[in-house]
């Protein structure tokens, strides 16, 4: 039998897509070391994190709609290259300032790779092969989140708090580097004669790097930003984002977006479910790393390893999650958001009983019931958003429903964030607990949205 060349094709876009989502969370155990080596600002912390989120978030829709136009294979190759030298950049930089430009440089990569993986699956794959293509992307989307902690932790003890940090960077060079050849070698091109040389819309991208911006910007800097008067971003941003649709309505040639997507219900609710779940899934994260470091003094890869039943939960039931989506649908999701609510609820419960140091391995159990559910939730619905998407708008579309995810992951820490610290005066247990029900809420909310989607479809039937 000849072997599948898209299946060795699919595991380059995949690999590319776990280096880009594992950038997200890996950093968090680190930012002790780097604030130790560097001298690091609070405000420099907090934009290693989040100018990550921004720039990713900034660039994934123009990027995305680059990619439809003239061919997804250059653009990724782009993407890889400017993504592995900004990581090199990352690594060996001799100051904040220059860390922090880096890592910036490194997320509008990031936004480069990710539409153009989605547009080449829906390239190469048709039917039900492209669903279980989908499938095995929203799992490593998935599970290089999760697992950041755990590899970031393994790196930082194995190199030293001194030089740990830099290959929490350095990492991605070797992979980087091996990535283009391949990629070069075996992605496909855009067929002859389907590039397409129109306008790129430059209104509408700066319309809407606007207002992601300005919906951003207030969220990842609230710390840092004491002024009542920063929120007025928000509904300014949100009136930025009104003029981008009004504009898009109007646009007479090529929109940067296509909102008759929106019309399409597995597309808009796949959409709102990923930003609600993101929301919940990132911030999970974000505030049991600071717990188990700063309240209970774990080493960064005792802290890795406490989060690692949340990532193996996410990896066996992704694989699972790929393959009953084509048969069950929506359903596979709404069970999988109930699980998560179930493992997070247990999760709470574990911190009233065992509320010391060993809540990390009291809460194992519950988080790998959390991450089982999160497996059930991330791969299916990427699946089903795109899984009416025409092949021509794949990027853009991917772009759309991944800045969702961006700006959920971004609201999601911040408001878990906040809760958390508010709530440091009753004690690191209460402050965790506390930080999981706003978690709780950004899951619910996405279940609501999946049970709305069943309900409309059985009406339908």
């Amino acid at each position: 039998m000849t072997p599948d060349p898209r299946r060795p094709a699919l595991a380059v876009c995949l690999v590319a897509a776990f280096m880009s989502g594992l950038d997200v969370s890996i950093v968090n155990v680190a930012l002790p070391s780097i604030r130790e080596s560097l001298h690091a600002s609070a405000d420099g912390l907090q934009w290693i994190l989040s100018g990550y989120a921004l720039t990713f978030g900034l660039l994934l829709v123009p990027a995305g709609r680059l990619g439809d136009a003239r061919g997804w294979r250059d653009l990724f190759v782009l993407g890889v290259l400017l993504f592995t030298l900004a990581s090199a950049a990352c690594g060996l930089a001799p100051s904040m300032p220059v860390l922090v430009v880096a890592r910036l440089l490194q997320g509008l990569a990031a936004g480069v790779i990710n539409p153009q993986v989605s547009g080449l699956i829906q390239q190469m794959f048709q039917g039900a092969e492209r669903g279980r293509a989908f499938g095995a992307l929203g799992a490593t989307i998935g599970v290089s989140t999760a697992a950041g902690p755990l590899i970031g932790g393994a790196l930082v003890t194995v190199f030293g708090a001194d030089h740990g940090w830099r290959w929490v960077f350095l990492v991605n060079v070797p992979i980087g580097l091996a990535l283009l050849p391949l990629a070069r070698k075996l992605l496909p091109a855009m067929p002859r004669g389907q590039g397409r040389r129109e306008s790129m819309d430059p209104v509408g991208v700066l319309l809407l790097g606007a207002g992601v911006a300005g919906l951003l910007l207030p969220v990842i800097q609230q710390h840092q930003w004491q002024s009542p008067a920063t929120w007025l971003l928000v509904p300014a941003a949100l009136a930025v984002l009104a003029g981008f649709v009004a504009w898009e309505r109007a646009y007479g040639k090529e929109p940067l977006v296509r909102l008759a997507l929106f019309a399409r219900r597995s597309y808009s609710l796949g959409t709102t479910i990923a930003l609600f779940y993101f929301a919940g899934f990132t911030g999970i994260f974000f505030i049991f790393t600071l717990y188990l470091q700063s309240g209970l003094h774990y080493s960064p890869l005792q802290a890795g390893l406490s989060i690692t039943p949340f990532a193996l939960g996410s990896a066996s039931a992704s694989l699972l999650g790929g393959r009953l989506v084509g048969r069950a649908g929506r359903r596979v999701v709404a069970v999988g958001l109930l699980v998560v609510i179930a493992g997070l609820a247990s999760t709470v419960w574990a911190t009233v009983l065992v509320p010391g140091p060993g809540v990390g391995l009291a809460a194992a159990l519950p988080l790998l019931v959390a991450g089982i559910g999160s497996g059930l939730v991330i791969a299916p619905n990427q699946a089903i958003s795109l899984s009416e998407v025409p092949p021509a708008a794949g990027g853009s579309a991917a772009g759309v429903l991944q800045t969702g995810q961006r700006l959920g992951s971004s609201i999601g820490i911040a408001a878990a964030g906040s809760v958390f610290f508010g709530s440091l005066r009753d004690g690191w247990p209460a402050a965790f607990r506390h930080g999981l029900l706003v978690v709780l809420a950004f899951v619910g909310v996405a279940l609501a949205a999946a049970l709305y989607d069943l309900a409309k479809g059985r009406a339908e039937r």
